[in-house]
């Protein structure tokens, strides 16, 4: 690996799996990833599917699903696919049936109603899940054309970088936070002309 701080093509040697994050390298052209990190939720040999965790919508919960508490929580952009479908993560774990874990004691889905219950009970609780409207899918061998073509770096995820959706720079903080030959790509400009 190199050790070269203005290396901007280092060696990333993690594969993808479910639990990993994908985070846009930052000449990916693409306006809808660009400068995105998505969290793979699924990967095998089918495809993959992940949730992108900074784009947001300016909407509340409330005006997507009907009988919510009034929560406070911020909705996220997941994808460009199925985009009228809602989908969640949550760290409630198998308090929710159904659910399946992710990473780090956070888990996908599950019984709507069951979260339902547990954010009208105690509105509060809305900090421990996050909604997204849509989201991102790899048929079977995109990711690894797009991996191969350079498009995506591959990190480890944890709940905080999952769930915390205040974070300003997630994209800027898991480049950095994939160590010391990844973090020079946090600071590269997003228009390179300009410099």
């Amino acid at each position: 690996m190199s050790h070269d701080p203005l290396d901007l093509d280092p060696d990333n040697r993690l594969p993808p799996k479910r639990g990993r994050l994908l985070v846009s390298e930052p000449f990916l052209s693409d306006p809808y990833f660009r400068r995105t990190v998505v969290l793979l939720c699924e990967h095998n040999d089918e495809g993959s599917f992940g949730l992108v965790l900074n784009r947001f919508l300016d909407i509340e919960i409330g005006d997507l699903m009907e009988d919510m508490p009034p929560i406070r929580s911020r909705v996220s952009i997941g994808g460009p696919v199925q985009s009228g479908n809602l989908y969640y993560l949550h760290t409630f774990g198998r308090r929710v049936e159904g659910s399946v874990p992710v990473v780090d004691g956070v888990h996908m889905g599950g019984d709507i109603e069951q979260l339902r219950a547990i954010l009208k009970a105690d509105p509060k609780l809305a900090r421990h899940v996050r909604f997204f409207v849509g989201y991102s899918g790899w048929s079977e061998e995109q990711l690894a054309r797009e991996l191969e073509e350079r498009s995506w770096l591959i990190g480890p995820a944890n709940k905080r970088r999952i769930m915390r959706t205040e974070i300003e720079d997630i994209w800027g903080e898991t480049l950095r936070s994939m160590g010391r030959t990844f973090a020079p790509l946090a600071n590269f400009p997003e228009d390179p002309s300009l410099n």
